[in-house]
């Protein structure tokens, strides 16, 4: 039987650890043998899961022949796990065991290095923390989870679900991880990736920066035909200079910007209004419903209408 080892390090998410536990110890072949075994293994005796104390049946030795190892997300990601746990994490990758990371789980195993070189993701709020901490691993804050084999990872959340069910159907097939799905009241795959749950504010600009009165007039005005002279010509600057105050100030070109800012009121009117898809790519500045619709599919992964189905 396949052993699935989830690893509760210290201050280990309750959801995350609960998600691989529930879905895989659910899990049952057609002739109704249980698909997997699972453990639960820490370095301490007790291990804080925040809401309480955990205290593991398994120690790190569980996860020497185990098929699957799990790492759900901690509180803190910035805390780096133990040598003890690098080591054993870095054994097993060695033995051909499969890892899997859950949301902030994939900073424990990036410091184990054994996601230099490849794509990942995470929580979309902690991706770029995760891509600064660990330059050489490719983070992907757009998907929900990214197989590559024997190394796994998800996204925030439900995206361990996501992955759980992925590996099942890897494991046993569509028609086992189908009734998974069932049991956990999931489809089995999701439309769009983790992009369409990212909350696309403005770039922060320092309050008093030289930008400020621009960035407030480009709110304003989203659903005039700008063009960068336009913008330009309004703050009594050059294109030129523009270009390098967004770059210094917002990190992004002028037009950059002015198309997430419409994409984020477009999800706006698309949660709280219900007006046409044409109506509101019109309201946010897009010429034609094709453009408006391309625009927002590229950004958030999914079309405007299964957006606001998910969202309103």
């Amino acid at each position: 039987m396949h052993t699935v080892a989830v690893l509760a390090l210290d201050q280990v998410i309750p959801f995350d650890l609960s998600t691989p536990i529930e879905v895989f110890s659910r899990t049952r072949l057609p002739d109704g043998r249980p698909g997997y075994r699972i453990r639960v293994c820490a370095e301490q005796r007790e291990t804080d899961a925040g809401a309480f104390t955990l205290r593991a049946p398994w120690g790190l030795d569980g996860l020497t022949d185990a098929d699957t190892i799990i790492v759900p997300g901690t509180a803190d990601p910035t805390v780096p796990p133990s040598t003890a746990v690098r080591d054993a994490l870095r054994a097993a990758a060695r033995a051909g065991t499969r890892i899997a990371s859950i949301c902030s789980g994939t900073f424990p195993l990036a410091a184990t290095g054994l996601l230099d070189g490849l794509r990942a993701t995470t929580h979309w709020i902690a991706a770029d923390l995760l891509a600064a901490a660990h330059p050489d691993v490719e983070v992907d804050p757009d998907v929900l989870y990214v197989d590559n084999g024997r190394i796994l990872t998800s996204a925030g959340a439900a995206a361990g679900l996501d992955l759980c069910l992925h590996m099942i159907r890897t494991d046993y097939g569509s028609a086992v991880a189908a009734d998974a799905a069932r049991l956990s009241v999931m489809p089995l795959e999701r439309e769009g990736g983790q992009a369409q749950f990212i909350v696309h504010d403005h770039v922060p600009t320092p309050r008093g920066g030289t930008l400020e009165p621009l960035l407030d007039w480009l709110r304003e005005n989203l659903a005039a035909d700008l063009t960068l002279a336009d913008i330009a010509a309004h703050a009594g600057v050059s294109t030129r200079t523009l270009i390098r105050r967004f770059r210094e100030q917002t990190g992004s070109t002028p037009l950059q910007w002015l198309h997430r800012a419409r994409i984020r009121r477009a999800q706006h009117l698309l949660e709280s209004t219900r007006h046409s898809v044409e109506r509101i790519g019109s309201q946010v500045g897009f010429g034609s419903p094709t453009a408006f619709r391309d625009r927002f599919r590229r950004t958030t992964g999914v079309s405007p209408q299964h957006y606001r189905r998910t969202f309103s």
